[in-house]
Protein backbone atom coordinates (compact mmCIF):
# COMPACT_ATOMS: atom_id res chain seq x y z
CA UNK A 1 0.00 0.00 0.00
CA UNK A 2 1.41 3.52 -0.76
CA UNK A 3 1.77 5.98 1.99
CA UNK A 4 1.14 9.81 1.95
CA UNK A 5 2.79 12.60 3.98
CA UNK A 6 -0.17 14.00 5.45
CA UNK A 7 -0.03 17.95 6.77
CA UNK A 8 -2.66 19.32 8.99
CA UNK A 9 -3.01 23.08 9.12
CA UNK A 10 -3.73 24.35 12.55
CA UNK A 11 -2.96 21.59 13.75
CA UNK A 12 -3.27 23.05 17.68
CA UNK A 13 -7.22 23.25 17.35
CA UNK A 14 -10.27 21.40 18.32
CA UNK A 15 -10.65 20.61 13.88
CA UNK A 16 -7.05 19.55 13.83
CA UNK A 17 -6.71 17.68 16.31
CA UNK A 18 -9.82 15.47 15.62
CA UNK A 19 -8.43 15.15 11.92
CA UNK A 20 -5.17 13.45 13.73
CA UNK A 21 -7.52 11.27 15.99
CA UNK A 22 -9.60 10.43 12.83
CA UNK A 23 -6.97 10.19 10.55
CA UNK A 24 -5.50 6.95 13.15
CA UNK A 25 -9.10 5.54 13.86
CA UNK A 26 -9.52 4.89 9.95
CA UNK A 27 -6.34 3.88 9.04
CA UNK A 28 -5.54 6.29 6.60
CA UNK A 29 -2.32 5.29 4.69
CA UNK A 30 -0.35 8.09 6.68
CA UNK A 31 3.50 7.70 5.85
CA UNK A 32 4.80 10.74 7.68
CA UNK A 33 2.43 13.33 9.60
CA UNK A 34 3.10 17.10 10.05
CA UNK A 35 1.36 18.91 12.51
CA UNK A 36 1.47 22.79 11.54
CA UNK A 37 0.64 25.57 13.43
CA UNK A 38 1.99 29.23 14.75
CA UNK A 39 5.20 29.83 15.70
CA UNK A 40 3.88 30.17 19.50
CA UNK A 41 3.07 26.37 18.99
CA UNK A 42 6.13 25.43 16.74
CA UNK A 43 8.02 22.90 18.69
CA UNK A 44 5.13 21.63 20.92
CA UNK A 45 3.88 17.90 20.25
CA UNK A 46 1.41 16.31 19.71
CA UNK A 47 0.30 12.79 19.98
CA UNK A 48 -0.59 10.64 16.65
CA UNK A 49 -0.83 6.50 16.94
CA UNK A 50 0.52 6.88 20.44
CA UNK A 51 3.91 8.52 19.38
CA UNK A 52 4.67 12.43 20.04
CA UNK A 53 4.94 14.51 16.72
CA UNK A 54 6.69 17.55 16.90
CA UNK A 55 4.49 20.68 15.56
CA UNK A 56 5.93 22.97 12.86
CA UNK A 57 5.67 26.24 12.02
CA UNK A 58 3.47 26.87 9.14
CA UNK A 59 5.00 28.20 6.34
CA UNK A 60 5.79 28.42 2.73
CA UNK A 61 8.43 26.05 2.66
CA UNK A 62 6.51 23.42 4.97
CA UNK A 63 4.86 22.25 2.37
CA UNK A 64 7.35 20.56 -0.07
CA UNK A 65 6.83 16.99 -0.34
CA UNK A 66 3.37 16.45 1.08
CA UNK A 67 0.86 15.11 -0.67
CA UNK A 68 -2.06 16.02 1.12
CA UNK A 69 -2.62 19.02 3.22
CA UNK A 70 -5.61 18.97 5.36
CA UNK A 71 -6.91 22.31 6.68
CA UNK A 72 -8.14 23.42 9.88
CA UNK A 73 -7.18 27.16 9.83
CA UNK A 74 -9.14 30.40 9.40
CA UNK A 75 -9.91 31.49 5.92
CA UNK A 76 -6.73 33.45 5.88
CA UNK A 77 -4.94 31.40 7.08
CA UNK A 78 -5.81 29.04 4.45
CA UNK A 79 -5.88 32.06 1.52
CA UNK A 80 -2.07 32.42 2.33
CA UNK A 81 -0.49 29.28 2.04
CA UNK A 82 -3.35 27.84 -0.30
CA UNK A 83 -0.88 29.51 -2.96
CA UNK A 84 2.66 27.34 -1.76
CA UNK A 85 0.49 24.11 -0.95
CA UNK A 86 -0.61 23.96 -4.42
CA UNK A 87 3.02 24.96 -5.82
CA UNK A 88 4.27 22.30 -4.03
CA UNK A 89 2.17 19.74 -5.31
CA UNK A 90 0.05 18.55 -2.54
CA UNK A 91 -3.99 18.89 -2.62
CA UNK A 92 -5.42 20.81 -0.34
CA UNK A 93 -8.46 19.88 1.50
CA UNK A 94 -9.87 22.54 3.43
CA UNK A 95 -12.27 23.20 5.82
CA UNK A 96 -12.23 26.68 6.13
CA UNK A 97 -15.60 28.84 3.92
CA UNK A 98 -12.41 30.62 1.86
CA UNK A 99 -12.68 28.80 -1.39
CA UNK A 100 -16.13 26.90 -0.90
CA UNK A 101 -18.04 28.86 -3.47
CA UNK A 102 -15.20 29.18 -6.20
CA UNK A 103 -16.44 27.55 -9.06
CA UNK A 104 -12.41 26.67 -10.18
CA UNK A 105 -13.23 24.36 -6.31
CA UNK A 106 -15.25 21.26 -5.59
CA UNK A 107 -17.33 21.03 -2.65
CA UNK A 108 -17.58 18.14 -1.40
CA UNK A 109 -19.96 15.79 1.25
CA UNK A 110 -18.56 12.22 -0.16
CA UNK A 111 -22.08 10.65 0.15
CA UNK A 112 -23.30 12.95 -2.08
CA UNK A 113 -20.80 14.08 -4.72
CA UNK A 114 -17.73 12.03 -4.47
CA UNK A 115 -17.45 12.39 -8.75
CA UNK A 116 -16.67 15.83 -8.12
CA UNK A 117 -13.05 15.41 -6.75
CA UNK A 118 -12.03 14.56 -10.51
CA UNK A 119 -12.07 17.69 -11.31
CA UNK A 120 -10.16 19.65 -9.01
CA UNK A 121 -6.94 21.72 -9.10
CA UNK A 122 -4.99 21.85 -6.09
CA UNK A 123 -7.79 22.70 -3.91
CA UNK A 124 -10.96 21.34 -2.70
CA UNK A 125 -13.53 22.66 -0.51
CA UNK A 126 -15.29 21.02 3.11
CA UNK A 127 -18.79 22.23 3.14
CA UNK A 128 -20.21 24.24 6.47
CA UNK A 129 -21.15 22.00 9.31
CA UNK A 130 -24.90 22.41 9.29
CA UNK A 131 -24.97 22.37 5.48
CA UNK A 132 -23.08 18.67 6.13
CA UNK A 133 -25.58 17.47 8.15
CA UNK A 134 -28.81 18.83 6.36
CA UNK A 135 -27.32 17.67 3.02
CA UNK A 136 -26.36 14.61 3.75
CA UNK A 137 -29.77 14.16 5.81
CA UNK A 138 -32.30 15.21 2.88
CA UNK A 139 -29.62 14.31 -0.50
CA UNK A 140 -31.77 10.69 -1.13
CA UNK A 141 -35.30 12.28 -1.39
CA UNK A 142 -33.89 13.68 -4.57
CA UNK A 143 -34.30 10.01 -6.20
CA UNK A 144 -37.85 10.66 -5.13
CA UNK A 145 -38.48 14.10 -6.51
CA UNK A 146 -36.16 17.00 -6.98
CA UNK A 147 -36.03 19.33 -4.49
CA UNK A 148 -37.32 22.76 -4.98
CA UNK A 149 -36.92 24.76 -1.61
CA UNK A 150 -35.86 23.89 1.77
CA UNK A 151 -36.97 26.13 5.29
CA UNK A 152 -34.71 24.93 7.76
CA UNK A 153 -33.84 25.96 11.66
CA UNK A 154 -30.42 24.72 13.03
CA UNK A 155 -29.68 24.44 16.45
CA UNK A 156 -26.23 24.34 16.77
CA UNK A 157 -23.66 23.33 19.82
CA UNK A 158 -21.61 25.68 21.28
CA UNK A 159 -18.31 23.41 20.35
CA UNK A 160 -18.84 24.79 17.04
CA UNK A 161 -17.36 28.26 18.30
CA UNK A 162 -14.81 26.52 19.07
CA UNK A 163 -12.83 25.04 22.30
CA UNK A 164 -13.97 28.04 24.37
CA UNK A 165 -17.65 27.85 23.55
CA UNK A 166 -18.15 24.69 25.93
CA UNK A 167 -15.80 26.22 28.53
CA UNK A 168 -18.08 29.62 28.37
CA UNK A 169 -21.25 27.57 28.92
CA UNK A 170 -19.72 25.59 31.57
CA UNK A 171 -18.09 28.92 33.15
CA UNK A 172 -21.94 30.64 33.24
CA UNK A 173 -23.31 27.53 34.51
CA UNK A 174 -21.60 27.71 37.60
CA UNK A 175 -21.63 31.19 38.49
CA UNK A 176 -25.22 31.23 37.86
CA UNK A 177 -25.38 28.25 40.63
CA UNK A 178 -23.34 30.36 42.74
CA UNK A 179 -25.32 33.67 42.33
CA UNK A 180 -22.16 35.20 40.87
CA UNK A 181 -22.28 36.94 37.29
CA UNK A 182 -20.08 36.41 34.33
CA UNK A 183 -19.35 38.21 31.29
CA UNK A 184 -19.34 36.77 27.80
CA UNK A 185 -16.50 36.22 25.86
CA UNK A 186 -17.06 33.44 22.99
CA UNK A 187 -20.72 34.32 22.81
CA UNK A 188 -22.40 38.12 22.43
CA UNK A 189 -24.78 36.81 25.04
CA UNK A 190 -25.03 34.60 28.26
CA UNK A 191 -25.10 31.04 26.50
CA UNK A 192 -26.37 29.24 29.30
CA UNK A 193 -29.96 28.37 29.58
CA UNK A 194 -30.23 31.04 26.34
CA UNK A 195 -30.83 30.68 22.68
CA UNK A 196 -29.05 33.04 20.41
CA UNK A 197 -30.45 33.36 17.01
CA UNK A 198 -27.46 34.93 15.28
CA UNK A 199 -24.24 33.16 13.80
CA UNK A 200 -22.02 35.24 11.39
CA UNK A 201 -22.62 38.54 10.55
CA UNK A 202 -25.39 40.37 8.36
CA UNK A 203 -25.03 38.98 4.69
CA UNK A 204 -28.33 39.51 2.91
CA UNK A 205 -31.98 41.03 3.66
CA UNK A 206 -31.15 40.42 7.41
CA UNK A 207 -29.71 36.60 6.85
CA UNK A 208 -26.59 35.90 8.09
CA UNK A 209 -23.66 34.45 6.92
CA UNK A 210 -23.71 31.60 8.25
CA UNK A 211 -27.78 31.02 7.37
CA UNK A 212 -27.19 32.26 3.67
CA UNK A 213 -24.20 28.74 3.55
CA UNK A 214 -27.21 26.64 3.77
CA UNK A 215 -28.45 28.06 -0.07
CA UNK A 216 -25.64 28.36 -1.56
CA UNK A 217 -23.17 25.36 -0.53
CA UNK A 218 -26.22 23.39 -0.65
CA UNK A 219 -26.69 24.30 -4.32
CA UNK A 220 -23.20 23.50 -5.36
CA UNK A 221 -22.99 20.19 -3.43
CA UNK A 222 -26.56 18.55 -4.42
CA UNK A 223 -26.29 19.86 -8.06
CA UNK A 224 -29.40 21.89 -7.29
CA UNK A 225 -28.37 25.57 -8.82
CA UNK A 226 -32.53 26.84 -8.39
CA UNK A 227 -32.71 25.49 -4.99
CA UNK A 228 -33.87 28.06 -2.72
CA UNK A 229 -33.33 28.08 0.94
CA UNK A 230 -34.45 30.51 3.95
CA UNK A 231 -32.62 28.89 6.94
CA UNK A 232 -32.50 30.50 10.65
CA UNK A 233 -29.31 29.51 12.56
CA UNK A 234 -29.26 29.38 16.48
CA UNK A 235 -26.93 28.92 18.94
CA UNK A 236 -27.55 26.53 21.90
CA UNK A 237 -26.59 25.50 25.29
CA UNK A 238 -25.90 22.29 23.94
CA UNK A 239 -22.13 20.90 24.33
CA UNK A 240 -21.73 18.84 20.99
CA UNK A 241 -23.60 17.93 17.81
CA UNK A 242 -25.48 20.23 15.47
CA UNK A 243 -29.53 19.29 15.17
CA UNK A 244 -31.51 20.58 12.40
CA UNK A 245 -35.59 21.22 10.96
CA UNK A 246 -36.13 21.24 7.76
CA UNK A 247 -38.72 21.42 5.79
CA UNK A 248 -38.36 19.79 2.32
CA UNK A 249 -40.68 21.43 -0.68
CA UNK A 250 -40.43 18.70 -4.09
CA UNK A 251 -41.68 19.12 -7.22
CA UNK A 252 -44.63 16.86 -6.80
CA UNK A 253 -45.70 14.85 -3.58
CA UNK A 254 -43.66 12.38 -1.56
CA UNK A 255 -45.11 10.55 0.80
CA UNK A 256 -43.87 9.73 4.32
CA UNK A 257 -43.24 5.98 3.82
CA UNK A 258 -41.42 6.88 0.18
CA UNK A 259 -39.11 8.76 2.29
CA UNK A 260 -38.21 6.43 4.87
CA UNK A 261 -37.73 3.87 2.41
CA UNK A 262 -35.00 6.00 0.71
CA UNK A 263 -33.61 7.19 4.02
CA UNK A 264 -32.74 3.91 5.70
CA UNK A 265 -30.36 2.84 2.95
CA UNK A 266 -28.98 6.51 2.16
CA UNK A 267 -25.30 6.58 2.58
CA UNK A 268 -24.25 8.14 5.89
CA UNK A 269 -27.64 8.00 7.33
CA UNK A 270 -29.62 6.41 10.23
CA UNK A 271 -32.90 6.07 10.24
CA UNK A 272 -34.48 7.09 13.92
CA UNK A 273 -38.01 7.67 13.27
CA UNK A 274 -40.72 6.41 16.54
CA UNK A 275 -42.33 9.23 17.94
CA UNK A 276 -44.82 6.44 19.57
CA UNK A 277 -41.79 4.84 21.38
CA UNK A 278 -40.10 8.09 21.93
CA UNK A 279 -37.05 7.63 19.39
CA UNK A 280 -35.56 10.54 17.48
CA UNK A 281 -32.21 11.98 16.56
CA UNK A 282 -31.25 14.24 19.72
CA UNK A 283 -27.70 15.42 20.23
CA UNK A 284 -26.45 13.30 22.98
CA UNK A 285 -27.25 9.95 20.54
CA UNK A 286 -25.13 11.54 17.61
CA UNK A 287 -22.24 13.04 19.42
CA UNK A 288 -18.20 11.81 19.13
CA UNK A 289 -19.40 9.31 15.88
CA UNK A 290 -19.98 9.98 12.10
CA UNK A 291 -23.28 8.92 10.98
CA UNK A 292 -26.41 11.88 10.37
CA UNK A 293 -29.26 10.45 12.44
CA UNK A 294 -32.97 11.83 10.75
CA UNK A 295 -36.38 11.51 11.90
CA UNK A 296 -39.50 13.22 12.33
CA UNK A 297 -40.50 12.86 8.94
CA UNK A 298 -44.13 13.40 8.65
CA UNK A 299 -46.01 15.67 5.67
CA UNK A 300 -45.55 19.41 5.71
CA UNK A 301 -49.36 20.61 6.39
CA UNK A 302 -48.50 24.16 4.18
CA UNK A 303 -47.29 22.42 1.57
CA UNK A 304 -48.87 19.07 -0.09
CA UNK A 305 -45.15 18.33 -2.28
CA UNK A 306 -43.50 19.18 1.33
CA UNK A 307 -42.32 16.74 4.32
CA UNK A 308 -40.95 18.08 7.51
CA UNK A 309 -38.05 16.56 9.07
CA UNK A 310 -35.20 16.39 11.78
CA UNK A 311 -32.15 15.40 11.51
CA UNK A 312 -28.86 15.34 14.13
CA UNK A 313 -24.76 14.64 13.12
CA UNK A 314 -21.59 15.73 14.81
CA UNK A 315 -20.12 19.15 13.84
CA UNK A 316 -16.66 18.29 15.00
CA UNK A 317 -16.11 14.92 12.91
CA UNK A 318 -18.90 14.51 10.26
CA UNK A 319 -19.25 18.20 9.99
CA UNK A 320 -16.02 19.03 9.63
CA UNK A 321 -13.04 16.73 10.31
CA UNK A 322 -14.52 13.46 8.94
CA UNK A 323 -15.75 14.39 6.07
CA UNK A 324 -12.18 16.49 5.09
CA UNK A 325 -10.70 12.76 5.81
CA UNK A 326 -13.10 11.17 3.66
CA UNK A 327 -12.14 13.43 0.95
CA UNK A 328 -8.92 12.56 0.99
CA UNK A 329 -9.55 8.79 0.98
CA UNK A 330 -11.76 9.63 -2.41
CA UNK A 331 -8.16 11.41 -3.32
CA UNK A 332 -5.97 8.26 -2.64
CA UNK A 333 -8.65 5.58 -4.47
Amino acid sequence: MKLYTVAVLGATGAVGQEMMKILAERNFPVGKLIPLASARSAGKTVKFKGEDVTIQEACDTAFEGVDIVLGAAENDIAQKFAPAIVKAGAVFVDNSSAFRLDPKVPLIVPEINPEDVRWHSGIIANPNCSTIITVTAVNALNQLSPIRTMTASTYQAVSGAGAGGPIELMNEVEALRKGETYEPKVFSHQIAYNLIPQIGGEQFEGYTSEEMKMQNEGRKIMHLPELKVSCTCVRVPVVRSHSISVSVHFDRPVTVEQAREVLKDAPGVKLVDDLKNKQYPMPLDTSNQDIVFVGRIRPDLTDDNGLCLWCCGDQVRKGAATNAIQIAELLVE
